[in-house]
């Protein structure tokens, strides 16, 4: 059976992202759009919408063109929506990089989107020239790079903005034409590109904002990243759209982030698991004034409930609000209302509106599965991702004939319509709601010279936050340490990625098809702890 939202359906909204986001801009003309919470700077929404339309028309005048990619490679500053907004204006694609990609992790994303622009900030331009460099030796060139700030013999988004050329007008196709690439390593296997269209992305803004929305002038603390669909969503374009004023932190720092929220007096915090433990339990949280907090809401990784529980008791505010999503839904799927007086305890709330979800049984009988039990998620809606970029196969492994996307997430519906996600069955490790391969990991592991085989598992610790740890098989008479290996991936992927144990082996455990027994080695792993 299938179960639907008990929301009313809504119509796919039919617009580019920077209309639905920017749509209300001169509403909220003189509200400021967004603060740096570290110089205090901000841009009202007049100058938002007015700045994006004038640097698209000088990334227009530079040579962007509908259907090129932009690759967007930028900490969290408050001109990074002017970027990405100017470069949707122009047509373009945007594939957002992690701020923490090394150069080979970048070259990778930059060869794989086939991007020929990029945008970043000065202190990244050694790494960006680097990946330009590699890609023009592949015959893949990059046009040019652009920085949000300055640098010498770089044009800025400031240069940009003095462009008298006139305002781009691609026609913008919102059901068939790309908005954003993020990159997503979906069930299993390395990140892939994951293709949002405009209609996709808007229309999950519309879903969403029926359950819970900001309100105009209401301040947002951004510091989840904004490469990550999580932040991209939740902290950049729903506030956005709303007329509500984002406060941009480049990065989590405990401190900073207690300050801000004093001094900007937030309202909304938008959270990880990790920062929700360091709100509940670290004692620098008692030295600030966090009484303007009205709500939490915690996603990008499960959350036990005994921590939400304290972290909100601490706070004291009723409950930790939790919701459910992923890259490829676009990317929510359910969330809690802000005015359910009394949500079952572990819920990551309800479907939003025009969303369907089976649960299908993980015996691989395919049958589907009633109100409280327990099977593998599989959703349909608006939402849904077109596809992976340049991956069909892949795509067809994720997405079923009928349009169902099959998340590898295990959970159940509750009579009452509240979702539960308990497990998964994909190979995904989760650490600090970063997206962890073990597939790209067990790559690097091979290609040393004193590693015969390896796998990578996602192991919890007594904090309960997933780790990858490391099982590698050594060549015969190597003595290889874990330290070694450790550091061996440490200097070539970002700090979230790093293996933070090792075991070794005599032998990895698979199936008779090849496949690693992932289950076999988390249960040594629980044993040995």
């Amino acid at each position: 059976m299938a179960f639907r939202s008990d929301r009313p359906d809504i119509a796919p909204l039919e617009l580019p992202i920077h209309d639905a986001v920017l749509a209300t801009a001169e509403r909220h003309a003189e509200i400021p759009a967004l603060v740096d919470g570290v110089t205090g700077e901000s841009v009202s929404y007049a100058q938002l919408d007015t700045g994006s339309r004038r640097v698209a028309a000088g990334l227009a005048e530079a040579g962007v063109r509908k259907g090129d990619v932009v690759a967007l490679y930028s900490p969290n500053t408050i001109a990074y929506p002017v970027a990405l907004y100017a470069a949707t204006r122009a047509g373009a694609t945007v594939t957002t990089v992690s701020s923490l990609a090394t150069v080979k992790e970048l070259t990778g994303q930059l060869r794989d989107s086939r991007a020929r622009w990029i945008v970043t900030v000065s202190p990244f331009l050694a790494a960006a020239a680097e990946a330009a460099g590699v890609l023009a030796q592949e015959g893949q060139p990059i046009q040019e790079i652009f920085v949000c700030d300055r640098a010498e013999g770089h044009r800025s988004l400031t240069d940009l903005l003095a462009s008298t050329a006139p305002e781009p007008q691609p026609r913008i196709d919102p059901a068939t034409d790309i908005a954003v690439l993020p990159y997503s390593s979906g069930t299993t296997g390395l990140p892939k590109g994951v293709m949002l269209s405009h209609r996709s992305v808007s229309s999950n803004l519309f879903q969403t904002e029926s359950m819970r929305r900001t309100e105009p002038g209401e301040r947002i603390l951004a510091v989840l990243p904004f490469f990550h669909i999580y932040g991209f969503t939740a902290l950049l374009n729903q506030p956005l759209r709303s007329g509500s004023t984002v406060v941009v932190l480049p990065r989590f720092d405990l401190e900073q982030f207690l300050r801000t929220i004093q001094e900007q007096r937030i309202e909304g915090v938008f959270a990880a698991p990790p920062m929700i433990l360091a709100l509940a339990k670290h004692p620098l949280v008692e030295q600030y004034d966090l009484s303007s907090v009205r709500y939490v809401l915690s996603a990008a990784a499960p959350l036990d409930a005994d921590l939400a529980e304290a972290c909100a008791r601490r706070l004291g505010l009723p409950r930790i609000h939790q919701g459910y999503g992923m890259t490829e839904l676009s990317p929510v799927a359910a969330v809690m209302t802000p005015d359910d007086p009394n949500p079952p305890c572990g819920t990551v709330g309800k479907l939003v509106p025009s969303t369907e979800l089976r649960v299908r049984a993980l015996d691989g009988s395919g049958k589907d599965l009633g109100v409280g039990e327990r099977g593998e998620l599989l959703f349909r809606g608006p939402q849904v991702m077109r596809g992976y970029f340049a991956r069909p196969s892949e795509t067809d492994a994720m997405i079923d004939e009928d349009g169902w996307l099959h998340t590898g997430d295990v959970g159940c519906l509750d009579e009452r319509g509240y979702l539960f996600v308990v497990d998964r069955v994909k190979e995904l490790i989760k650490y600090k709601g970063y997206q962890v391969a073990p597939a790209e990991l067990e790559a690097l592991l091979l290609a040393h010279p004193q590693i015969v085989d390896a796998a990578v598992v996602g192991v919890r610790g007594e904090d309960g936050e997933e780790r990858p740890k490391a099982y590698v098989v050594r060549t015969p008479g190597s003595a290889l340490t874990g330290e070694e290996v450790i550091e061996y991936v440490a200097g070539q992927v970002a700090p979230y990625k790093k293996v933070r144990a090792v075991e070794f082996l005599d032998a990895v455990p698979k199936s008779v098809s090849g496949k690693i027994l992932r289950r076999e080695l988390r249960d040594r792993a629980r044993q040995t702890r």
